[in-house]
């Protein structure tokens, strides 16, 4: 004889483990350069030093329409050249371009019209995620009691649905 598994107890299972699951870390947009934006006489080597880069964040360069580009060359010696020859991205349409960091590793990003040569030029390193801790800090007594409250509301939300598609009595 098969047993099959009962349908409403198996979704009220996954729900309550997808609820309880912590959120994944949201990745972080960086906009080069700041509030100096991508431009011309802007120091792109001191910049990426007082931020951690990691995979899946986002640089956003903004910049003049129509007078600077973002090309992202291959390595340090094109890096050093500024030369764009053999890019690996290439945009120079509207006002700014974003692009996502998606490995580890150095990136290399230059603008091909001639401001490479004073500077418009940056390159960062990307890392692995960070790990969340195995223990994290105990919350404020305020946010444990909103997480409490949340928990038992979920829970209720589940318990009832499920007791109404088993046709089984519940109160809260």
């Amino acid at each position: 004889m098969a047993v099959t598994p009962n349908l409403p107890l198996l979704l009220l299972a996954t729900f309550l483990l997808l609820a309880a699951a912590p959120l994944p870390s949201a990745a972080e947009k960086f906009v080069v350069g700041d509030k100096k934006n991508w431009a011309p006489n802007v120091n792109y080597t001191t910049w990426p030093d007082q931020y951690h880069f990691h995979v899946g964040d986002w640089l956003q360069f903004n910049y003049a329409k129509g007078m600077y580009d973002v090309v992202q060359v291959a390595n340090q010696t094109a890096y050093d050249k500024c030369d764009p020859s053999n890019p690996l991205v290439s945009y120079d349409r509207g006002r700014g371009f974003v692009f996502q960091l998606n490995y580890t590793g150095r990136y290399y990003f230059i603008c091909s019209r001639g401001y490479c040569w004073s500077g418009m030029k940056v390159t960062v390193l990307v890392e692995d995620s960070p790990a969340q801790p195995p223990h994290a800090a105990a919350p404020s007594p305020n946010a444990a009691a909103r997480h409490g409250v949340v928990s038992w509301a979920v829970a209720a939300a589940a318990a009832s649905l499920c007791a109404a598609v088993l046709g089984l009595p519940f109160a809260v």
